[in-house]
């Protein structure tokens, strides 16, 4: 089976850790996509941590991996992002911006959610590993 992953910023953390099971999925993903916000959260982390560079350099290598990409929104995320909103808020269980953008990227791509944040069960149209 083919697996297409969008990786959340916890799992990213745990691919660098050398969590077995996240080498694993890592490993046998087909692709392997990050939102934009996460390599934003991911470099946040970078500067206030003290080994910016060497982190940026191991981001930066798996960025350049030809099964890598980063996404973006465009106009279509915003419907999947308003969707999503409305679902939770009717729900009544928000979850915070930043995972809103990456749900509605992973909705909007069809690629398995890959995070340990348990607020994306609120989901459950999301395909989640």
């Amino acid at each position: 089976m083919e697996v297409n992953l969008l990786v959340d910023t916890n799992r990213y953390r745990d691919y660098c850790d050398g969590v077995i099971e996240t080498l694993e999925v890592f490993r046998s993903a087909a692709s392997i996509s990050f939102p934009f916000i996460v390599l934003g959260e991911l470099r946040a982390g970078f500067v206030w941590g003290q080994k910016a560079e060497e982190n940026e350099a191991r981001l930066m290598g798996l960025l350049h991996s030809e099964r890598v990409r980063t996404l973006y929104p465009d106009d279509q995320t915003t419907h999947h992002y308003a969707r999503l909103y409305n679902q939770l808020r009717t729900q009544g269980t928000p979850i915070p911006s930043n995972d809103l953008w990456i749900a509605a990227l992973s909705a909007q791509h069809n690629l398995l959610l890959y995070s340990r944040d348990e607020h994306f069960d609120k989901l459950p149209q999301l395909a989640r590993v």
